[in-house]
């Protein structure tokens, strides 16, 4: 009897062992999926996460549950399902925060980009230049004309780094030096707003939500490429001569290795869930724009932004360790 080749023998394991990912992927979902949030139950991420759970799980067929392992700006949640078996059961729902001002902010971190399969985006959220109401800038142009001769007596409110980030990005745009203050939450950072310990903040919409309803605040400007839907009268950072296009994120990701019909498989569910209109009312309700990607567009988003951040936290020496 001729001796088996070993040549032969590594062709055929390889091809037993891509023939049974694939089977695995065709059979996939086969028991109940795990959604990592990295924060807290209750907030806006936490809330989103339960919404497309319920929907890709009736598409899915199987359970989809919602697990929360909230600490330090989401990196607890993110290490966690970067070392997660890459079989598609355990997701994260990645925001802006961890998956890109993290990279920008912290030199070390248990987890990197590489670690995630982007899946999708989920949805985008623009933020809101607010002043208080019983101040005299009633618009962009008074309130930089007033930074650029009073420069001592201007500052900002911001409760994390993402947020001071993007408004040091507009201090170099506007040629101005608001003051950095450090606030705990978006809420903190509008309360220091009205009650005038600051001149400006800059926040998502669910924040500005109340000081606007009760008209404490006023918005100069949405840093979104186009008008909100909720606020038609006021403009656009572009529309004001400030090139300024910003809107954070959140998005479905995967460890890295998930099998790439599974990732496709998920994505295609994404889209259907993006697409329901229930889903779209309530991301509305919530202040933010429902929306989709392909996983290489996420993946390419991811990059360009990391690179864009970190730029801007060594221009203005800005780090979170």
């Amino acid at each position: 009897m001729q001796p088996f080749n070993p040549l032969f023998i590594k062709a055929f394991l390889s091809t037993c062992v891509a023939l049974g990912m694939s089977a695995q992927a065709l059979e996939y979902p086969v028991k109940p999926i795990t959604i990592v949030v990295g924060f807290s139950a209750g907030g806006s991420s936490d809330v989103i996460a339960r919404i497309v759970a319920d929907k890709l799980s009736a598409g899915l067929g199987q359970p989809v549950v919602v697990e929360n392992r909230a600490g330090v700006g989401s990196i607890v949640g993110a290490a966690y399902v970067s070392h997660a078996k890459a079989d598609g059961y355990t997701l994260l729902m990645g925001a802006s925060g961890p998956m890109v001002f993290n990279h920008a902010l912290y030199a070390k971190l248990p987890y990197s980009v590489q670690d995630f399969a982007p899946i999708s985006l989920i949805c985008t959220f623009p933020l809101l230049l607010l002043s208080a109401s019983n101040q005299a800038h009633k618009s962009l142009d008074d309130l930089v004309a007033f930074a650029k001769k009073n420069p001592e007596k201007v500052n900002y409110s911001a409760s994390s780094a993402s947020f001071q980030l993007v408004t040091e990005l507009l201090n170099k745009k506007f040629g101005t030096r608001f003051a950095h203050i450090p606030y705990k939450g978006s809420n903190d950072s509008v309360a220091a707003l009205l009650s005038n310990d600051v001149t400006m903040t800059l926040v998502d919409a669910g924040a500005a939500s109340p000081a606007l309803q009760s008209s404490r605040a006023r918005v100069l400007a949405v840093t979104s490429p186009e008008r909100l839907a909720e606020l038609p009268n006021v403009p656009t950072m572009t529309e004001l001569g400030v090139d300024l296009k910003v809107s954070f994120w959140t998005g479905l990701l995967a460890p890295a290795g998930t099998p790439k019909e599974v990732i496709k498989r998920l994505n295609e569910e994404m889209l259907k869930v993006m697409a329901n209109a229930d889903v779209k009312k309530k991301f509305a309700g919530l202040n933010v724009i429902a929306a989709t990607s392909s996983p290489e567009d996420l993946a390419r988003q991811i990059n360009t932004e990391i690179a864009m951040w970190r730029e801007v936290a060594l221009e203005n020496h800005i780090k979170a360790d």
